[in-house]
């Protein structure tokens, strides 16, 4: 039986090791935090359990329900009807279904049926490579017009891409477009879910089960280094302790791996230093009262620097009214290193400049979470640009939230991702 370590307990880590050891190996997962689940890990907000970084799921996210199946989660997850709406021009305008597009205040009748030809087309397309090469500023005005993309897109992109919004993949754009359209009622009525007992209840299922399987999790462990030798691995270090291992899969966030993996040949680490991230410093508020009613808020203002507004109590009833701003910046860029206050501080002016009933006494509470590595920024031909999988040393297997280009970083991809690593890894 070979000694497999797996680095990052994220939900891909988790997955890889979960299939790991129903495989019937005793995986031995790695974990820098002193709790698991990365991005879907979750916090206490004085007495509410809350994911550091919102999740949604969709009908189409077969992985994620898949495992639930498995693992006896599936009476758990809930459908709900949401709603969204775009902040635009001091107005509160729903957004998302025909109705909603043709009663849109400041766009013009034949900016509308583009918008609506182009939201159709992405919502029945399925072969994403002929839009692989294109670059997604272009691509999105030949389909609306640029009057639709300087008021509906343009502001999206620039917040949460910034000096790389003009050079994104226009596939990457489809696949969060068709994602939306295709998790639906119907034509007027979207429907996303939750999991009751949030992303959490995954995340300790998969450990359980496991550890269950013969499986090792080892929290507040940072691997300080793989070890290779004459094209092998030999092993991981962490905490001055060496652990000897055949093979080794790594989940973090790829620019940690050059200083974690020094071994590797040349032209492999230079792949992964030239790789680019958006950093996110994401704001939950608690509120008394709701701000908007709908789940998600796109915001197309420029006194706001931010894409939009998640009222997650608009998709997961709780007793208090939460609302997520994910404020994304190039790591480098100079607001990054702003105060936590600074970005409480905008958002407690953007919600009460949408919602003007709102006080200083309707805000219960706020949390800051910052994470370096949030969003790949995915260029034409992404894919082309990734390393292998497979690194060529013998036993090495190196992915993150990368690799699921096209497809969005959500926890339905990374479980799919994490456990077919694990199947090739062993195979």
């Amino acid at each position: 039986m070979k000694r497999i370590a797996v680095i990052g307990a994220g939900p891909m880590g988790l997955a890889a090791a979960y299939q790991l050891a129903r495989d019937g190996h005793r995986p031995v997962l790695f974990e820098a935090d002193d709790r698991i689940g990365g991005m879907a890990a979750t916090f206490d907000f004085g007495g509410i359990q809350l994911e550091r970084y919102y999740h949604f799921h969709c009908m189409s996210d077969a992985d994620f329900l898949a495992i639930l199946d498995e693992l006896g989660l599936a009476d758990r997850m809930r459908w709900t009807e949401t709603k969204m709406a775009y902040w635009y021009k001091d107005r509160l305008q729903l957004w998302g279904n025909p109705v909603a597009l043709f009663t849109f205040k400041g766009l013009d009748f034949i900016s509308k049926f583009r918008y609506g030809l182009m939201a159709l087309s992405c919502t029945h397309r399925d072969d994403w490579r002929p839009l692989d090469h294109v670059e997604a500023t272009g691509w999105l005005k030949r389909w609306v017009g640029p009057r639709a993309y300087d008021m509906l897109w343009r502001p999206l992109l620039e917040y949460k891409f910034y000096g790389y919004a003009g050079n994104l993949s226009a596939a990457w754009i489809w696949t969060r477009i068709r994602r939306i359209g295709r998790s639906r009622y119907d034509l007027m009525r979207e429907k996303l879910g939750y999991l009751e007992g949030g992303s959490q209840a995954l995340l300790d299922a998969m450990r359980a089960d496991i550890e269950a399987h013969g499986g090792e999790v080892r929290l507040s462990s940072p691997v300080e280094r793989v070890v290779i030798d004459d094209g092998k691995v030999r092993g991981v270090e962490t905490g001055g302790r060496f652990d000897s291992f055949d093979t080794v899969i790594s989940t973090v966030p790829m620019p940690y791996v050059p200083a974690m993996i020094p071994g590797l040949p040349a032209d492999v680490l230079g792949k992964f230093e030239k790789l680019r991230n958006i950093a996110v410093v994401c704001v939950a508020a608690k509120l008394r009262k709701p701000v908007t009613g709908c789940f998600w808020l796109n915001t197309s203002d420029p006194d706001m620097d931010i894409p939009g507004l998640i009222e997650y109590t608009g998709l997961r009833p709780m007793r208090d009214h939460i609302v997520y701003a994910p404020f994304y910046l190039p790591g480098e860029h100079p607001k990054h290193a702003d105060p936590d206050e600074v970005f409480v501080e905008k958002v407690r002016r953007y919600t009460k400049r949408i919602n003007t009933e709102l006080t200083d006494e309707d805000f219960v509470d706020f949390a800051v979470h910052r994470y370096r590595f949030a969003q790949p920024i995915c260029t034409p031909g992404y894919l082309e640009e990734l390393p292998p999988v497979r690194l060529p040393v013998e036993g090495l297997w190196v992915a993150d939230t990368s690799y699921y280009y096209p497809e969005d970083r959500g926890l339905s991809e990374s479980v799919g991702f994490g456990r077919r690593i694990a199947k090739e890894a062993t195979a």
